[in-house]
């Protein structure tokens, strides 16, 4: 085939899905997939196989592969032009029940050539708690309906038994009418528009270039794993709920043009709804390597295929049934993510020609909320709030995070309307902004998340409830790399008021206050709920970052006046916000910080910049090495944290939590020569420390 046929085919791909998605989102009537983005849509091979991903959230780009591919096995023999088929049960693919997959085949002169897939997260589906996210659940199957693959649509006909069936399991069947519709008219166009494009080039040509770009995928990536030095690199995960602790423990190995995810270390299954299966851990890995180490190929099966993982079964990585999974989105799948976007920048970090890919973790966790009850018009409503959606940038090897810029599974996710949401639902917002002190320290600071307000509002019973879940409020969630600091983690807060006089930021709430994390909760009189979710990972040594950017931060209210003088060690002058920065004693704190004891053995002799780590050429053989002085780390292809200055001290010492994380610690690894910092952990007190290798 020429190469202009080609791109001109390749480009129509793209198009196909981008069509889709926008009829899904013109045709549901529900925030979170049309303001929130809680969506995908992608094209797969005739054989179940990714041909082209879409945007939305990444990680069920494999999972509707396997979805695909389970159901050509289930319905061999029975699968038709115009049929559509409903799966949603996580442990054959779903990520959890409230996304449902429709899967339907494309047929072109009588053969079957593709598949379209697609999800939306569904208003409700019956499970014990209103909307999906389930934290009264104890097993699958009190978390609603589900199923392994039913046709829906039959020869193009509704199978209006079927859907009488799930609709009489869920609360507002007219929203999910609405929902499930959506989806069919989204793979009626994606049908449509393939169609087209076979008329015009031809089934084989179309098919040929899904082929190749599946090659070029897999030779591009394993071309680019070969450049990238050999190594080991470690990240881990923390989730909390009510008083346990789970963790997701991560060695990611890369050996010439093969990269392994090894999950084992992990904990055992919980009996809360945090875990996720097999194949939603395989998606959950994938949806920053896409966008941090394939941004520019053809997301598809060619990129699978150098990538191993290794998930124990039993583990809240691959839990078996019946164990509950209905808030794995935003538990072990999120926390999958991170690990995998952490591991990912290490390695990045590694390689001279990739260093510029750096990132610092994005939005290290989902907050689930949904509110329900009777809305102001008397009709019962359940939802979501889509703040969480607008996430938080981690800072970059070369410029700082996005404040509120989105997160790394899902490129185009943004939040709601305030005026979307108190239309919908009883409430009102006493304010939404973005959340001092939240992003991560660095030489380039971590993107801030943000925080709101609500109360009930016009309410005809006087009340509403919400669920919280997700991974907890006691750990951050959010590393930065090369040294820079950890996001700050979420926290919710009920607020018992004391009056109706709220104002304008949490401190103007009055009343007792109430920490919680996990549960359903009532929301009446005048009592108020405030989250914060969590800001991005740093990037780089905070002592190294330009003291007049610092003072920028300051000025702009994302930065606190004491936050700079201890973490950044910029001094204003006269300890005022407004105030100049006093070069003089600035440099003054940074020595006396970069000397401090448990940060440096000796004064700074030299000033390296990140990356903080290189090998270099030792009396017995290759050593590691500070990038800055020089300075020896031990011998290459061995763990040289032991040979760095530690410091460990509380996290709620450094950011104002409350005494419960005191066990939660913020690890500094530092040059003894020079006193830069070369990385930081976050780190259940006594747990061992993540060891990176690079082999030589």
């Amino acid at each position: 085939m020429d190469p202009i046929t080609f791109e001109i085919i390749r480009h129509r791909l793209y198009r196909v899905i981008h069509e889709a998605i926008i009829t899904l989102k013109h045709v549901s009537g529900s925030a979170i997939t049309n303001e929130g983005h809680d969506l995908m849509v992608s094209l797969y091979r005739a054989d179940g196989s990714l041909l082209m991903g879409g945007v939305g959230f990444l990680h069920h780009l494999t999972s509707a592969a396997e979805a695909c591919k389970h159901v050509i096995r289930s319905f061999a023999g029975e699968i038709g032009e115009g049929d559509v088929f409903l799966l949603n049960d996580p442990y054959t693919a779903a990520l959890h029940t409230s996304d449902i997959y429709l899967i339907a085949p494309i047929h072109y002169d009588g053969a079957l050539i593709a598949w379209s897939a697609c999800f939306v997260h569904v208003y409700d589906i019956g499970a014990v708690n209103p909307g999906g996210f389930s934290p009264d659940s104890r097993d699958i199957f009190t978390e609603g309906f589900s199923s392994p693959g039913i046709k829906l649509v039959d020869g193009g006909k509704m199978r209006e038994d079927v859907m009488r069936t799930f609709l009489n399991m869920v609360r507002s069947p007219e929203m999910v009418t609405l929902d499930v519709k959506s989806m069919i008219a989204c793979n009626n166009v994606a049908s449509e528009r393939l169609r087209v494009l076979m008329d015009k080039y031809g089934a084989r040509a179309v098919d040929e270039v899904g082929r190749q770009l599946i090659e070029d995928s897999e030779r591009f990536l394993r071309g680019r794993l070969g450049e990238i030095p050999d190594g080991s690199w470690r990240a881990r995960e923390y989730m909390d709920v009510l008083g346990e602790v789970f963790g997701v423990n991560l060695t990611m190995t890369k050996q010439g043009e093969d990269l392994t995810f090894d999950f084992t270390g992990s904990s055992p299954q919980s009996s809360y709804g945090i875990n996720c299966t097999y194949w939603a851990s395989w998606g959950g890995l994938f949806a920053p390597l896409f966008p941090m180490l394939c941004h520019d190929l053809t997301w598809n099966e060619g990129l699978m295929r150098p990538v191993t993982m290794i998930a124990p079964e039993g583990t809240v990585v691959n839990c078996t049934r019946p164990a509950p999974i209905s808030v794995a989105t935003v538990a072990a799948i999120h926390a999958v993510n991170m690990v995998s976007g952490t591991a990912l920048a290490k390695m990045l970090a590694a390689s001279e020609t990739l260093q510029g890919e750096v990132t610092g973790g994005w939005h290290g966790s989902n907050t689930a909320i949904f509110v329900y009850g009777r809305n102001q018009r008397g009709r019962e409503v359940i939802g979501i709030m889509t703040e969480s959606f607008a996430g938080s940038g981690g800072a970059r090897s070369f410029a700082d995070g996005v404040d509120l810029g989105g997160e790394m599974p899902n490129p185009i996710s943004r939040y709601a309307n305030v005026e979307t949401i108190e239309a919908n639902y009883p409430i009102r917002y006493l304010f939404r902004k973005r959340r001092l002190d939240s992003g991560g320290a660095g030489r380039y600071r971590g993107g801030t998340g943000g925080e709101y307000a609500i109360v009930a509002h016009d309410a005809p019973e006087g009340e509403l409830h919400f669920s919280a879940s997700g991974k907890g409020t006691l750990f951050p969630m959010t590393e930065g790399v090369c040294g820079g600091h950890a996001g700050a983690p979420c926290r919710f807060e009920w607020v018992h008021a004391d009056g109706t006089d709220h104002g304008t930021s949490a401190e103007e709430i009055r009343g007792r206050r109430e920490a919680l994390s996990w549960g359903v909760f009532p929301l009446e009189g005048e009592d108020a709920f405030h989250a914060r979710w969590s800001g991005g990972g740093g990037y780089g040594d905070p002592l190294q970052r330009d003291p007049e950017a610092v003072r920028a931060d300051v000025l702009d209210d994302l930065v606190s006046a004491e936050r700079a003088r201890d973490i950044y060690g910029v001094v204003l002058a006269g300890d005022d916000r407004d105030g100049e920065v006093d070069l003089a004693a600035t440099a003054d704190l940074r020595r006396r910080q970069r000397s401090a004891p448990g940060r440096a053995k000796a004064e700074a002799a030299a000033w390296g910049l990140s990356p903080t780590l290189a090998i270099g050429d030792g009396e017995a053989g290759k050593v590691m090495q500070c990038a800055g002085c020089g300075a020896r780390l031990g011998p290459a292809g061995a763990p040289w944290k032991s040979h760095a200055v530690l410091r460990e001290e509380p996290i709620g010492d450094l950011d104002g939590m409350d005494e419960s994380a005191s066990r939660v610690v913020r690890r500094q690894f530092t040059c003894a020569g020079c006193g830069a910092l070369l990385d930081t952990e976050t780190a259940l007190a006594g747990d061992p420390f993540l060891d990176d290798l690079l082999f030589v």
